[in-house]
């Protein structure tokens, strides 16, 4: 199911023994946006603390509820690793996060793995043999992401507004972009896998498509659930495979 993560953001926690806090954000790793982390507020809970969870502990996202299950107890989040307050997030304080957790760490290539790695890679002195890990995570608050400007191959053409998040990979699927400005009133999609470049340091999304694409493009409305029609409908105006169709990419073991 495709969530609008501005509506996932505020989505209660609950752990196994009682409500832990709300979704504040989410983490993704900028190499293929898929969600590393929801980013748990637990202020009412947990004065001052950040918690991060890895999507293997959401056991399910429940709309109806406005709430976000999972399979940790209130205590082990409370007696976890204190990330803090402040992006980026360190590679010691995930490293530690995962150590306490017992979490495979998502940047670890085991013997045998084929496919390419998503950074550059070093082997990390007190690893297995053979096991490489990758030179640092590479996260993106989303929330932060909202508001960058959408750049086409002949200009620009509107911003980041939300994002539509996959719980079922935990991946984002769709970057919502207001055209209001070129396009007035209009909202379309764009795929992630349809984007060559982020600038980070001037707050913008390269797109390969064209201004007339995006401008004849399907357009969106939020609260309209998105069903696998509609995307099929989205990827064949742009001529481009659907995200369920293609091969997929050799990652890191989760």
């Amino acid at each position: 199911m495709l969530h609008d993560f501005d509506d996932l953001g505020g989505y209660s926690i609950r752990a196994t023994d009682g409500e832990l806090g709300a979704v504040k954000d989410l983490y993704f790793d900028d190499s293929d946006w898929s969600v590393r982390y929801l980013v748990a507020d637990t202020r009412r809970w947990l004065p001052g603390r950040r918690v991060l969870l890895v999507p293997d502990v959401i056991d399910e996202a429940i709309p109806a509820d406005k709430a976000v299950a999972v399979s940790l107890s209130v205590e082990q989040v409370k007696e976890s690793p204190d990330i803090g307050e402040d992006m980026p997030v360190s590679a010691e304080h995930e490293r530690a996060l995962h150590d306490f957790y017992n979490w495979s760490p998502y940047w670890v290539v085991y013997p045998g793995y084929a496919g390419p790695l998503a950074f550059g890679s070093v082997v990390t002195e007190g690893t297995q043999p053979g096991v490489v890990e990758a030179e640092g995570p590479r996260l993106r608050s989303a929330a932060e992401v909202e508001g960058y400007h959408i750049a086409a191959n002949d200009g620009e053409i509107g911003h980041v507004e939300t994002f539509l998040v996959d719980d079922e990979g935990w991946a984002i699927r769709y970057l919502v972009v207001d055209t209001r400005n070129w396009l007035p009133g209009r909202k379309v999609l764009v795929s992630p896998s349809w984007i060559q470049g982020v600038s980070w340091s001037q707050n913008q999304v390269m797109v390969d498509l064209t201004q007339e694409q995006i401008k004849n493009s399907p357009p969106y409305h939020k609260g309209q659930p998105m069903n696998r029609e509609q995307e099929s409908v989205l990827f064949t105006h742009y001529g481009r495979p659907t995200y369920w169709d293609e091969q997929p990419r050799p990652k890191t073991i989760w």
